[in-house]
């Protein structure tokens, strides 16, 4: 243990009263020499918010202390609510008067003024600001003679930032701005100076840089990662085939959306004499390339995710590996790891095998024409890939053994619906389209959840440290609070102190086609908690999962790459 988790600790005991730090130093045997280095710990820690510092100079734990940690939730009405950094203690309710200067995302400390029955109804003020979540924002720019206010984008930042004509750099009614923050006063409104006009307001793109710049999200990578990158040869070297399992032969293809540029997924499969079948998935081996510790794998680490904006993706790697040497791109030679599985004709996977591999992939399919070849929509499509019909069919057949076992044991199935906007050559919005999940769409997530699970259980039984995806059970009180609320459309839960997934599927089926059945959806969703990374793996309770992880989408999610 830790000097910190023995302070923690410490001052956790209930007989523990606040101490002043040369208390401490004493109680801890803190040698004089030591003591600067103790009391930078003590600093730390307090800045951390992890111990409180009353204005007596006498240390002390939050909870111990009436006072909460949490980061702020802002609202466009100018109340907040402080979201604990200890999960097992409520929410905070922040009128605009108690905010003290705090805004949305702001790491705070909040002293408890009124605490309702059961918790429920807690209120507070804002004492303290550890940590400013904004050093900018992005807003409307909006001028008079003498002064102006920046009104941010992010309506969870309910308070204008002022600006002086001298700090407003050139910027005009109506444009969108970065604004950079000088001034913090706790009862007035922000100040600050625009250092950056993104556009009109009614101009094409402006709403996506404000996008951008509001989440802070990288526009270039940085000039190590494009060195590193430019080092990454096109071809791959004879000696790292030679090393693989050679699948160059095989009949893998990959199945994606028609505008996808990066495809990090393969498919392969065999009907066995058995009645099994052989799967395999091959997943771009995008760690062979982006090795641990280097620029690109910090830079990776710190993206974290690829994002896709409505006219544009910034992505996680750089181009040349996104789309180039990592993209599973028709008939080139490309690394892979491969994962083959043999399922019996009732789901259950009964052999695995995983190997570092090299493919060549033998079509880019498209999902819709996949989903017309299936669904009988089209004999041009069926002539024009007559070689993989077969395929084809196969797949449909076990991702419908999948679903039915996977739904047997109790995996919830959320159906909410998806929508794209359509624009047009000037970037305007055009239209609003729903997007249809057809056959092809759900054979291919039917592989990669059962590829996520075999990959999981193989992790766990070999003991290999291994980052799971998790799911844990839901709040007791939160299941019964979905059942009040059930209960006013005539349904009901059973067993809401230990809900089991099967029960919340089975409300999920009966809601189908109703009218209520978003309204149900949305609030059963909220009522659960939401899947977290960890190194135990503790079960996915959404998916009816003993072990889950994220392996298949290495190129757009650093997770996978762990």
């Amino acid at each position: 243990m830790n000097i910190k988790d023995k302070i923690l600790e410490f001052m956790t005991e209930i007989a523990y009263k606040p101490m002043h730090r040369s208390e401490l130093a004493i109680k801890f045997e803190i040698d004089k020499g030591q003591r600067k280095d103790f009391f930078k710990i003590l600093t730390d820690m307090e800045k951390d918010g992890s111990i409180i510092r009353t204005k007596n100079n006498l240390y002390g734990i939050p909870e111990r202390m009436n006072l909460v940690v949490g980061t702020l939730q802002g609202n466009r009405r100018g109340y907040g609510f402080v979201i604990p950094e200890n999960k097992d203690v409520s929410d905070v309710f922040v009128s605009a008067d108690s905010l003290n200067g705090a805004l949305h995302g702001d790491k705070v400390i909040t002293r408890i003024t009124l605490d309702g029955p059961g918790s429920k109804s807690r209120e507070g003020e804002v004492i303290r600001i550890l940590d400013r979540a904004n050093e900018t924002l992005v807003g409307l720019f909006e001028s008079s003679k003498n002064f102006a206010f920046v009104i941010p984008t992010d309506t969870r930042v309910s308070k204008d930032v002022f600006v002086t004509r001298s700090d407003s750099n050139g910027a005009k009614n109506g444009e969108i701005v970065e604004v950079k923050i000088t001034k913090w006063p706790e009862k007035r409104n922000p100040e600050g100076e625009v250092i950056n006009i993104l556009g009109h307001k009614e101009d094409a793109g402006t709403d996506i840089k404000a996008i951008i710049k509001q989440h802070g999200l990288p526009e270039e990578f940085p000039e190590e990662v494009i060195a590193q990158t430019d080092k990454i040869p096109e071809e791959i070297p004879s000696e790292e085939i030679a090393r693989r399992l050679d699948l160059r032969d095989i009949n893998a293809f990959t199945i994606d959306g028609a505008d996808a540029k990066d495809f990090d997924d393969a498919i392969s499969i065999d009907k066995l004499d058995n009645g099994s079948f052989k799967l395999g998935v091959h997943i771009a081996d995008v760690t062979h390339y982006v090795r641990e510790g280097t620029p690109l794998d910090k830079e990776a680490l710190e993206r974290a995710t690829s994002v896709y904006l409505v006219d544009r993706v910034i992505p996680m790697l750089p181009e040349k590996i996104s789309n180039g040497v990592c993209s599973l791109k028709p008939n080139e030679d490309r690394l892979t790891l491969s994962v083959f599985m043999e399922i019996e004709a009732n789901g259950k996977v009964v052999d695995y095998e995983v190997a570092e591999s090299v493919i060549s992939s033998k079509e880019r399919l498209i999902y819709s024409d996949v989903s017309d070849v299936l669904e009988g929509k089209s004999d041009e499509l069926k002539s024009k890939y007559s070689h993989l019909v077969k395929d084809f069919e196969n797949m449909e057949e076990l991702a419908n053994i999948l679903n039915k076992r996977r739904y047997e044991r109790g995996s919830i199935n959320f159906d909410f619906p998806e929508s794209r906007i359509i624009l047009n050559d000037k970037g305007k919005p055009t239209d609003i389209v729903k997007v249809e999940r057809r056959v092809a769409d759900n054979l291919i997530e039917e592989f990669m959840l059962i590829t996520n699970e075999v990959i999981s259980e193989n992790m766990y039984w070999t003991e290999t440290p291994f980052l799971y995806r998790i799911h844990e059970e839901p709040d007791a009180e939160k299941i019964e609070e979905f059942a009040k609320f059930i209960h006013n459309f005539g349904y009901s839960l059973k067993g809401t102190q230990e809900v089991h997934p099967k029960e919340l599927q089975g409300l999920i089926s009966k809601i189908e086609g109703e009218p209520e059945e978003r309204v149900i959806s949305t609030v059963m969703l909220r009522s659960l908690k939401k899947a977290i990374y960890s190194a135990e793996p503790e079960g996915h309770f959404g998916l009816a999962a003993d072990y889950y992880s994220h392996f298949t989408a290495p190129i757009r999610r650093y997770p996978d790459l762990e």
